[in-house]
Parts: C-alpha cells; structure tokens; sequence
C-alpha cells in the first residue's frame, strides 16, 4: 500500500517497519511529530488481520499522540508503535529485546511505553536494551489508574456542561471495556453513586463487575442503545459509527479508548443528535500525562502527576464552551486547540 499519500500519514516524521524473522519479531513505529518535543506513546500488542490494519492503526494513534500531549500541555510530542502478533503466543522476553533494539536505533525521538497486551513488566524488558521507554516500575509505573481519574474527571465536565451539574449520582452510565482502566473507571463512578452498564469480552470481567458494583451486564452489540446518561467507550476505538450512533440513548459519550470516531464526520453526526462528545485524546491523557511527570528532570511526583491529570476537567469545559460559541463540533474545536499549540511551539 502506498504510505505516503495514505489519508491517515498526516506528514508523520518517521515510520519504520521493524522485522527480526528468527525472533518472530514484526512492529511498526510511527513518529508523527518531535516538534514540542520526544515523541512519547505506548506500544500495542495486537493481532491485527492485515498488515495494512496495523499501519492505519499506528498512524492514527501516533497522530493522536500529538495532538493529546499538545492539548495536555507536556513538552513531547506524537508517536506510537505496534507488535504484530498473538498476544497469548508471542510473548517472550526475547521478542521485546529485539523491539528495544529496534527502538534504541531511533536515538531518543521517540519514548515508547505500555498499551494494549503490554505490560510494565514487559516494558522491562525493552529497557535492557534502551533508555528510550517510560513507564517503569519504580517511577511512574502503570498509567492505567492515572487514565481512569482523567476520563473520570472529564466525565464530570461533561455532565457539568450538559446537565449543569458534574455530580455523577444516580446517573447511568454506560461502560463497554472492562480491561485495567475501565474497571478502574468504574470504581470511581460506583464509589460516587453512579448506576453501571457493562459489557466486555471477558465474562470473569462482567461477573466482577457485578459483584463489586452491582452492574448490569448486556451483550457487547446492546450496550449503545442501553438507557443511559453517560456512553463511556473503554475498548477499542472506532465504535461511533454510521451504524452505533443513531442507537445512542445517552446524552454525553466520554470514555478512555482511542479514536473512538470511525471518521472525523462523526463528530458532526453526535453534534446535531445533541449528544455532548468528549474528545478522546483530551479526557484519556491522564496515562501519559503520569508518564511526562516521569520524565522530568526533577523526577517523578505522584501528588504533581495527580494535580496535572485533574486539569482534564478545566480543559475539557474550555473545548465545550468554544465549541458552544463557535458552533463547531467538539472534536473540530479540540484538534483545532492542539494545532494552533503545535503551531505556537518548537523543541
């Protein structure tokens, strides 16, 4: 396929396709941007059916990279790196060795880090071979919690905005992904009195789900058309559709997976439903917001880190209110607020 003119290259710096036949390794790196600064995003473990899927996933998620770290106000920039492969089969501390290596060669433009089917133990492992990696034990750790409080806080924006109160009890809401940060999502919302719809993939999931926080369980096509206040996309992205958002029940979508808009039209399409969207790479940087902190000269600050993900709320009423004022879609206004601070910048 051709790369360069593909609609989701967007001008990326870099992409280097990763290849190490005796290992079994096969990884795509994608640096979009080092105009603010190191390219920083996690690297993803996934099964992809092509390999074009993994070059349209990677491009699309280091895009997003830069524009969330922008509006985020970190000093990095975009990118983002995939492992093609079976998760359950491919694991070994070889085969993330040979992707250090591979990321060692890039000399510090691009930090990768965990994301999906990668673990902070796994990160380790790449860290034998480079310092190009965040999220280690010992600093920063697991960024997943610090995602949850993000998307919970921006959760609460939302409903400020659209409800005139960010007081989240009684309201519905609508979790589909129980993976490590939705679950955490949702003990914030049950611990504030917020009622549960789940689904997931991994029955264990649901069942505890369930017992924890009383949540009811749907089948994984019927959580769009649940009756809920709240949408919150917590799996994988591109589940606001053509076909998903005439479904929508729910007033506010907020939710902490990626590219959760199949195409940027769609954010349009949820503007004129009246449906409040939360940008996802505004209200899910609290993971890399906690990362950036590990970066720091002075070191990691857990009380620092917890103080820079809150500000997800401020800035997420910023994007409503201009996209208010404006008569723009959300996702316009905010990739509109991360280009005007790229434009602004330099390393």
């Amino acid at each position: 396929m051709a790369v360069f003119n593909h609609p989701e290259f967007d001008h990326h710096e870099q992409v280097v396709f990763c290849s190490d036949q005796e290992i079994g390794l096969r990884a795509i790196i994608a640096v979009h941007s080092t105009r603010l600064g190191p390219a920083v995003g996690g690297c993803r473990l996934w099964d992809y059916a092509t390999d074009e899927a993994a070059i349209v996933d990677v491009l699309r998620l280091s895009r997003g990279m830069t524009y969330k770290n922008a509006v985020a106000g970190l000093p990095l920039g975009g990118g983002k790196s995939v492992i093609i492969g079976n998760a359950k089969t491919i694991k070994s501390e070889q085969l993330f060795r040979a992707f250090g290596r591979m990321l060692h060669r890039l000399g510090g433009s691009y930090y990768s880090a965990e994301d999906v089917n990668i673990t902070t133990g796994d990160i380790m492992q790449v860290y034998k071979e480079t310092p190009y990696v965040a999220g280690l034990e010992g600093k920063s750790g697991n960024p997943g919690p610090f995602t949850a409080l993000g998307t919970y806080k921006g959760i609460k924006a939302a409903a400020k905005h659209q409800f005139g109160s960010d007081d989240l009890a009684g309201k519905v809401v609508a979790v589909q992904g129980l993976g490590s940060v939705g679950f955490y999502l949702c003990e914030h919302l049950h611990k504030e009195g917020a009622q549960l719809i789940v689904t997931d993939i991994n029955p264990d999931a649901i069942a505890r789900a369930e017992a924890q926080f009383g949540a009811t369980a749907v089948g994984l096509d019927d959580i769009y058309a649940a009756k809920a206040d709240v949408y919150a996309p917590c799996a994988l992205g591109a589940t606001l559709n053509d076909i998903t958002i005439p479904q929508l029940q729910a007033k506010i979508v907020a939710g902490c997976a990626n590219n959760q808009l199949q195409q940027a039209r769609h954010g349009n399409m949820l503007r004129e439903r009246g449906i409040l969207y939360a940008p996802d790479y505004v209200i899910n940087a609290g993971g890399i917001i906690n990362v950036a902190c590990e970066m720091r000269p002075q070191g990691y600050n857990a009380e620092e880190s917890t103080a820079k993900v809150n500000e997800i709320y401020s800035t997420l009423l910023d994007i409503f209110a201009r996209a208010d004022a404006e008569q723009r879609p959300t996702s316009e206004v905010a990739d509109l607020m991360a280009q005007e601070i790229i434009a602004r910048g330099k390393k």
